[in-house]
């Protein structure tokens, strides 16, 4: 039998008081809409439906690198309806298993849904609960004295005596396409929302002798849907250990793995140490015995095996070699590539630059649009002017060439091999290979010379 995967996304979420359609908030680094898509796709579904309705073509600008087909539920009438729509648009179902998930329900595993969709392959209608100690919300789970399914009754329609058992209903469900299809038919709005409740379909099938089962969810983490700014910081914490514990089951040493946030993908190698306070976003790569220092910001970057982050640094866009060495306090921007056994000290700025073996740039500086050889050293002070208010210049820096503190390179120009540079001089011409190029005022001393003074009043 084929699958098809309905993700029913058309909810506004109020409670998150935000413009932002609900299921676009960021867990992880990434909308919960693609959690829960990636999860999907991960079943090599034949087609992924995503129902839509509050946010438009946000959400759909949001999977909009992906295969996923989109339905419009332009009128909020329920699961039950959101599901109807997205039906109609497969063109056939009789040889499918549907399976219908939530985007707000980011944390769902792919090996958790397999079992679903294997029973409804058997043609037992199937659905996910679980057991919390607090159901405050969801539908619960009735059953007979055989412990068979006889229906879900939702939180609103609830008394007293059924609000207190605590399995619940998660909503993820699996079921045959063309039972699917005729138990929406008998779906109607008479309950307290005035919605078609996709879970009234359990109750309808308990009705007609078919079979049915509850696949208990192992992890009550995984089912917990978002729909508040509270939800989403308490889900946000539980990715986050996930995210922690495969790290060090990897074999990453965190100092608190409390203190870590991971917004995207990280690969590690062997004996990888993080500090405490990092952020990591976008694809970043460390290497064997990386260290990063605390509080940290590393995004879409490479750093090469025994390279060094001390603290406080931001490292965006770039690639270090083998045994740099960078911090404390400063930032790499896009396109900074440093070689190995490069030094980049406090206070430093390095912007689309290349600094070759060696090169070092210590403290207090700017470096931008500019390529630097081997075993090159930067003084304190030093800046590439490399901007002219209209267009961006390059400076070249050649192999072995000392530049003094507090001197300014006037793009566009170059410093040639083993070339010195006075402190305090500002270069607008290049400086031929193995010269001294000292660009200043001389000094002066005036005899005599009084400081202005204030009159006395």
């Amino acid at each position: 039998m084929n699958l098809e995967v309905l993700i029913l996304a058309a909810g506004k979420g109020k409670r998150m008081r935000s413009s932002l359609p609900k299921v676009l908030h960021r867990l992880g680094g990434s909308s919960l809409l693609r959690h829960v898509h990636t999860s999907a796709s991960a079943l090599d579904p034949d087609n992924v439906v995503v129902v839509y309705g509050h946010g438009g073509e946000t959400v759909r600008e949001a999977l909009a690198d992906t295969d996923a087909q989109w339905v419009l539920q332009a009128e909020q009438r329920g699961t039950g309806h959101a599901v109807q729509l997205g039906l109609a648009s497969l063109p056939e179902i009789d040889d499918s298993v549907v399976l219908v998930l939530y985007g707000d329900v980011p944390l769902i595993r792919t090996s958790t849904l397999q079992p679903l969709i294997e029973q409804a392959h058997n043609g037992v209608l199937t659905l996910l609960s679980v057991r919390l100690d607090d159901p405050t919300g969801y539908g619960r789970i009735m059953r007979d004295r055989d412990a068979n399914v006889l229906s879900i009754v939702e939180e609103a329609d609830a008394d007293d005596a059924e609000r207190v058992i605590d399995e619940v209903s998660s909503g993820i469900i699996a079921v045959p396409g063309t039972l699917l299809r005729e138990l929406l038919e008998k779906l109607d709005c008479d309950n307290a929302q005035g919605e078609y409740y996709l879970t009234d379909i359990v109750g309808h099938a308990a009705a007609a002798g078919i079979p049915i089962a509850a696949v208990l969810a192992d992890d009550q983490d995984e089912v917990l849907g978002i729909n508040s700014r509270a939800q989403l910081a308490h889900v946000e914490r539980i990715y986050q250990r996930r995210v922690a514990q495969q790290l060090m089951d990897g074999g990453v040493a965190l100092a608190d793995p409390a203190r870590l946030d991971v917004r995207g993908e990280l690969h590690t190698g062997e004996d990888v140490f993080i500090d405490v306070g990092c952020v990591i976003e976008g694809s970043v790569t460390l290497g064997d015995r990386v260290q990063i220092g605390p509080y940290c910001v590393i995004r879409d970057s490479e750093i090469a095996a025994d390279a060094q982050i001390l603290e406080h640094c931001v490292i965006d866009g770039a690639t270090l070699g083998e045994r740099a060495s960078v911090g404390p306090l400063a930032r790499l921007r896009p396109g900074s590539r440093l070689a190995p056994d490069t030094k980049v000290g406090n206070f430093v700025e390095i912007k689309n630059a290349e600094l070759g073996e060696g090169s070092k740039v210590n403290h207090l500086s700017y470096v931008g649009d500019s390529q630097l050889g081997r075993n090159v050293n930067i003084g304190a002070g030093t800046i590439t002017c490399n901007y002219d208010g209209a267009n961006k210049h390059r400076t070249r820096i050649e192999d072995n060439v000392f530049v003094g503190s507090n001197t300014a390179l006037v793009a566009p120009v170059t410093l040639g091999k083993g070339a010195t540079v006075g402190a305090g001089s500002t270069i607008s011409n290049d400086v031929p290979a193995g010269e001294l190029a000292v660009a200043r005022a001389r000094q002066k001393s005036v005899p005599g010379w009084q400081r202005p003074r204030k009159d006395k009043k």
